[in-house]
């Protein structure tokens, strides 16, 4: 396997001081193992926190009740629920196709676990900056859709299986115009690299306006957060789920850890297309530092944006109503990727002047 990485950071250090006292490719593989359970940890904090933060969201713009009982302030609600997820029995039905059907939520979850990998949270804070890093993140992206359909054809339910048709249906058709979103930010920042990307956006404008790409890329912002929604199955794109139609789409008949897995994944791809657009779009890493701990700073400044962006998902996702499948299909061919295509050659014009 090539090295791909560049150097920055977390493994220049960690792969530099273990090969110390261990042989190189061992440093490897323990950089490795010990980066796959970083991102099992942060995967699973994240949905602990954002599955609370989306209750008392929902439950506030829904004047509902939200949880408030298990614990102050109902901060041990999803706790519980994670214990009960644990502990209820792994149920696999008669007549599936058991190698799909065990297979599908680790294909789903593992796809997500590997979009963390090349997320910068800070200058020294990425696992992998990849020459390609954007490329990585559009082709594990959609690798989700196959483990979706995987579940859905391998429950033999009907309602799993149009669950899986449905979001492949999805993921295929908003691929196209968040590609060319992307794109946009790509061609500014002249580089496939996250790293380079957020660089690119350092410094002002006229002394006072951040060099962050959403000013320059107003219309790739919306279509990429738009065709984001689309990708995780959020409101009012969650027809892959559609609970008043499918019963529960894909996952009807998962229990346990393997329902658990897919639950993970869907917070993972929230936070990670929140994680992408402030790279992307918001100038990842950069905002004040201060003198007090200035190595911090970085990254709380990128979990910030990227936590303000989950909450507006999370309000889109409290406010609307469900669109019908022929009107989603509609909004990404006839709107979207039009609009994705216009924007594209405004960039051409931009890069044309900047440089």
């Amino acid at each position: 396997m090539p090295d791909v990485t560049q150097g920055l950071g977390a493994y220049e250090v960690i792969v530099g001081w273990l090969s110390g006292f261990t042989p190189h490719w061992l440093a490897e593989v323990l950089y490795r193992v010990g980066a796959g359970l970083l991102i099992l940890t942060l995967i699973s904090t994240l949905a602990l926190v954002l599955v609370y933060i989306l209750r008392k969201v929902m439950g506030h713009m829904q004047c509902r009740l939200g949880p408030r009982v298990t614990g102050p302030f109902g901060l041990l609600q999803t706790a519980a629920d994670a214990v009960k997820l644990m502990q209820k029995e792994d149920i696999i039905p008669t007549n599936v196709d058991r190698f799909l059907f065990i297979l599908a939520p680790y294909v789903v979850f593992f796809s997500c676990g590997m979009i963390f990998m090349v997320l910068p949270l800070s200058p020294t804070w990425i696992l992998n900056d990849l020459e390609v890093g954007v490329l990585f993140f559009v082709a594990f992206g959609s690798l989700a859709s196959f483990g979706l359909l995987m579940g859905g054809f391998g429950s033999n339910n009907k309602y799993s299986l149009v669950g899986g048709m449905r979001s492949v249906a999805q993921v295929v058709s908003y691929e196209v115009p968040m590609v060319l979103a992307i794109l946009g930010a790509v061609m500014l920042a002249g580089s496939l690299s996250m790293h380079q990307i957020v660089v690119a956006q350092e410094g002002m404008w006229l002394g006072f306006i951040p060099k962050w790409f959403i000013f320059l890329q107003p219309l790739g912002f919306v279509i990429y957060f738009l065709c984001g929604l689309a990708e995780t199955g959020q409101t009012p794109f969650d027809l892959p789920e559609g609970e008043s139609e499918l019963v529960a789409g894909y996952n009807t008949e998962y229990s346990g850890m393997r329902f658990a897995l897919f639950f993970l994944a869907e917070f993972g791809n929230l936070f990670a297309i929140s994680a992408m657009a402030t790279t992307l779009f918001l100038g990842g890493w950069h905002g004040p530092v201060f003198s007090f701990l200035p190595w911090l700073w970085p990254f709380v400044w990128f979990m910030a944006k990227a936590m303000a962006l989950t909450f507006c998902m999370m309000w889109v996702r409290s406010t609307w109503l469900r669109f019908r499948i022929d009107q989603m299909m509609d909004f990404a061919w006839k709107i979207l990727v039009p609009l994705s295509l216009l924007n594209i050659f405004i960039t051409a014009g931009e890069v044309a002047i900047i440089r």
